[in-house]
């Protein structure tokens, strides 16, 4: 396992600017490995249902598929977030992930049989859930060598999903949806190759003693931390998972469903940016409730329109919400989860935000869809972000004034 020195310390005949230059390919690395881990990612989330539904499976079949996601993500987060932490090592559990989804992709190839297909998705979203928390962790883990933010980094990430969705979009209106996981295919098997250039920043270490890590996360403070988390990850999960459905009951076109996907990721560009700049001024706790506040106002929105196309305006509020809300609650993270336990807290925290909270917006969030209608179920989630942002301030006051 490679271990590595803050550049400033790398041996003391080094250069600086050798230093500096070799910091400065880490992050161009970082960089690109971010934007082709979310390109993976918009050709699954806004492309696998396209592909799946001209394979003739119904969409209540689609949604069994997707909903398996979430749960087994609980079990894989866990896995492989200890995993890493006891090995002291990202890059290679990220190397393992991305074989183990190029494998499963690729048997795509030689079956339509619904059962079958659920089974390799099954075991695709086992390998393919604990990415984004492993690949959080190496880009925080790195500041400190790097000296680039977090923010700075990640930015290529929402830059891969949103250029990578449009030019796929119009590359598949030639080709049909058939190529889909050609193209998936494709995306991995380049994600697998960067892992090789990859670093890994946790260096040597003793062994970890677990049962302070489980000692650590039933501290009240951290046990209430989570419960907020889950509360506001389960509304933007129910906003998530039903945009495409209210959008096409509504009238919406293919295209506009696109053209919303888009523009969510596009917003999120210059708020990314401006938080790795200027975000360590602000304080985490308050800034989350500024979030869920306005995240409370964007499902307060579409549960009031009636036209899709009001929903593109709202998607631009992507920005300010999710925006905000991911980079802060990753810095406030780091803040109160020591960096020997980092890849067991960032797993402990995508087990919230896309595990416990996918699966009780999933089940329970769908059936209010279906029983009461758009309208209740985004006041639903509308309620459940006002619920978050004034526990984010509670919690924020009595932090400070113990």
């Amino acid at each position: 396992m490679n271990s590595l020195q803050s550049p400033a310390r790398q041996g003391s005949g080094q250069p600086a600017a050798a230093a500096r230059t070799a910091a400065g390919r880490e992050v161009l690395m970082l960089r690109i490995f971010m934007y082709m881990v979310y390109t993976t990612q918009a050709l699954v989330v806004s492309y696998f249902p396209l592909y799946f539904l001209d394979k003739g499976y119904s969409p209540s079949q689609i949604g069994v598929i997707y909903s398996i996601g979430p749960f087994i993500s609980i079990f894989a987060n866990i896995l492989f977030g200890t995993a890493s932490d006891r090995l002291r090592t990202i890059k290679k559990i990220m190397t393992v992930l991305m074989f183990g989804q190029l494998v499963m992709v690729s048997l795509l190839f030689s079956t339509d049989a619904f059962i079958i297909v659920c089974v390799i998705m099954l075991a695709y979203y086992f390998f393919y859930t604990p990415v984004n928390p492993l690949s959080d962790s190496l880009i925080l883990l790195s500041s400190q060598y790097t000296s680039k933010p977090y923010a700075h980094i990640r930015i290529f990430g929402s830059l891969g999903f949103a250029i990578s969705a449009f030019l796929i979009g119009q590359l598949l209106k030639v080709t049909g949806t058939g190529f889909t996981i050609t193209l998936t295919v494709i995306s991995i098997g380049i994600t697998l190759l960067l892992t090789f250039t990859l670093r890994d920043y946790q260096g040597a270490a003793s062994k970890i003693n677990f049962s302070g890590f489980f000692q650590l996360i039933r501290k009240r403070s951290i046990i209430v931390y989570f419960a907020i988390i889950l509360v506001v990850s389960i509304s933007h999960r129910m906003y998530e998972g039903f945009l495409a459905v209210t959008m096409r009951d509504m009238g919406a076109s293919d295209s506009l469903v696109g053209a919303a996907w888009l523009t969510s990721a596009i917003s999120e560009i210059p708020v990314l940016f401006l938080l790795g700049k200027y975000g360590h001024k602000f304080k985490e706790l308050p800034l989350l409730a500024i979030a869920s506040l306005l995240y409370a106002l964007r499902f307060w929105l579409v549960s009031e329109i009636t036209s899709p196309g009001w929903i593109i305006p709202i998607q631009a509020m992507h920005s300010v919400t999710f925006g905000i809300y991911f980079v802060t609650a990753l810095r406030y993270l780091t803040s109160i989860i020591p960096d020997e336990y980092r890849s067991s807290g960032q797993a402990a925290y995508a087990v919230i935000w896309s595990g416990f909270a996918g699966v009780i917006s999933g089940t329970a969030g769908g059936a209010v869809y279906e029983a009461y209608g758009k309208p209740a179920f985004f006041q639903l989630a509308m309620a459940l972000a006002l619920i978050a942002s004034a526990a984010f301030l509670i919690k924020h006051y009595v932090s400070r004034n113990d």
